[in-house]
C-alpha cells in the first residue's frame, strides 16, 4: 500500500512507523495531536477513485496529512460505496489504534456521508455508525466529518 505527503513525496517507510515518527517528532516539538482518517470516492465514467487520509492535526497549530489512492472499476452502488469507504477507514484505524493508544493521540474515523436524509449517501448512515462505533472509534458524519469530506475529497477531485 503506497502512501504519500500532500506535497506529492511518496513515503517509503512502512506507514505504521512513519505514522510513529510523525507522532515522536510532533510530541517533541510541544504539539498536542489528533488523528482523524477518513475516505471519500469519486465515479469518473466506468472507474472510482478512492482516497483515504490519515489526517495529524496539531491542536492551535494547523494540521498535515498522508494520502493513500486506489482505482477500480468495480461498479457498487451508492451504499456499497458509502461503506467501502467506511471499511477502508476502519481498515487503517485498525492499524494506528495501538500506537495512538501507546502516545494518548485521540482519533476519530470519518464518514462522508450525510446526516440529512434528502442525500442519497444518507442511505448508509445508520450502517456506517454501526460499524464504527462497534469497533469502539469515535464516529463524526458530514458536517463534522471533515477528513473525508473536505480533505479526501480534495485528493479524488
Amino acid at each position: 500500500m503506497t502512501w504519500r505527503k500532500f506535497s506529492g513525496e511518496v513515503i517509503q517507510t512502512p506507514i505504521l512507523e512513519e505514522v510513529e515518527a510523525a507522532i515522536e517528532r510532533e510530541t517533541n516539538l510541544g504539539n498536542k495531536l489528533k488523528v482523524c482518517i477518513g475516505t471519500d470516492s469519486q465515479v469518473k465514467g466506468s472507474v472510482t477513485d478512492f482516497a483515504t487520509v490519515i489526517v495529524f492535526i496539531r491542536e492551535q497549530r494547523g494540521a498535515f496529512m498522508f494520502i493513500h489512492q486506489e482505482r477500480t472499476s468495480q461498479k457498487m452502488s451508492i451504499k456499497e460505496r458509502m461503506l467501502y469507504e467506511v471499511q477502508k477507514s476502519i481498515d487503517i484505524a485498525y492499524k494506528l489504534c495501538d500506537l495512538l493508544d501507546l502516545y494518548d493521540v485521540g482519533l476519530e474515523v470519518h464518514a462522508d456521508i450525510n446526516t440529512n436524509p434528502m442525500f442519497k449517501s444518507n442511505a448508509a448512515l445508520h450502517e456506517a455508525m454501526g460499524y464504527i462505533l462497534s469497533m469502539g472509534f469515535v464516529f463524526k458524519a458530514k458536517p463534522e466529518a471533515f477528513a473525508s469530506s473536505c480533505c479526501a475529497n480534495k485528493i479524488v477531485q
